[in-house]
């Protein structure tokens, strides 16, 4: 099997929101790692392959330098799913590239 990423990972461990296009509600989780074009996410939502997906991810100001939190809203697709490796928590791994992100501004 080839390897098909292409940036530096960081192994973050930082708060995501989910939301399926066309589904209401959100599922929350956590990064597992984090790259410009991608993001492994440990989840408590069923993301089928190829599926369209909106995330939400909160960087802490020890991320960025900055005195408070930056959420970034990414456009993407379910690249990977891990099933077989559900936790006793009831998340399963999901990996996402990104297609495109904006920073959300708090009013």
């Amino acid at each position: 099997m080839s390897e098909a990423r292409t940036g530096k990972r960081f192994p973050l461990e930082l708060p995501i929101k989910i939301h399926k296009e066309n589904v209401p509600g959100e599922a929350s989780g956590m990064t597992g790692n984090l790259s410009a074009t991608g993001v492994y996410i440990r989840a408590d939502a069923s993301l089928e392959m190829g599926s369209p997906v909106v995330f939400e991810i909160t960087l802490p100001p020890e991320v960025t330098g900055g005195k408070e939190n930056v959420v970034i809203q990414c456009r993407g697709r379910v690249v990977r799913t891990d099933e077989s490796s559900t936790d006793p928590d009831g998340t399963r791994g999901v990996a996402c590239v990104i297609d495109s992100y904006e920073f959300v501004r708090n009013s």
